[in-house]
């Protein structure tokens, strides 16, 4: 590879959303992005990641505006359900298209 190849690499790195290449974070926005909403105990169990960890992940994405909580009842028991808002899945989407767009210009 040289030189201008590698910088025009480094250079997609850079543009990636740091917030969603997160692996933890990554797996959440993939699993909200094919289903319309889902609940925090789902996303735990798809995930495998403890409840703090978990809930600290979703925090960054909601104050970045990727998610939206919202926290009710059923019956008696809490229930957290969790959706992507439109800049959420826009986001996604760009990301996808952008670790493509790298991947893509890999030399083989």
């Amino acid at each position: 590879m040289n030189p201008p190849e590698a910088a025009s690499i480094a250079l997609n790195l850079k543009e990636i959303d740091r917030l969603i290449h997160e692996p933890a974070r990554f797996s959440v926005m993939a699993l909200l992005y094919v289903v319309d909403s889902a609940d925090f105990i789902f996303l735990k169990n798809q995930t495998s990641l403890t409840w703090g960890n978990l809930s600290a992940h979703l925090s960054k994405l909601e104050e970045a505006g990727y998610i939206e909580v919202e926290k009710s009842f059923k019956g008696k028991r809490p229930n957290t359900e969790l959706r992507l808002t439109a800049a959420g899945r826009q986001a996604f989407r760009a990301y996808h298209a952008r670790l493509q767009q790298l991947l893509d210009g890999l030399p083989e």
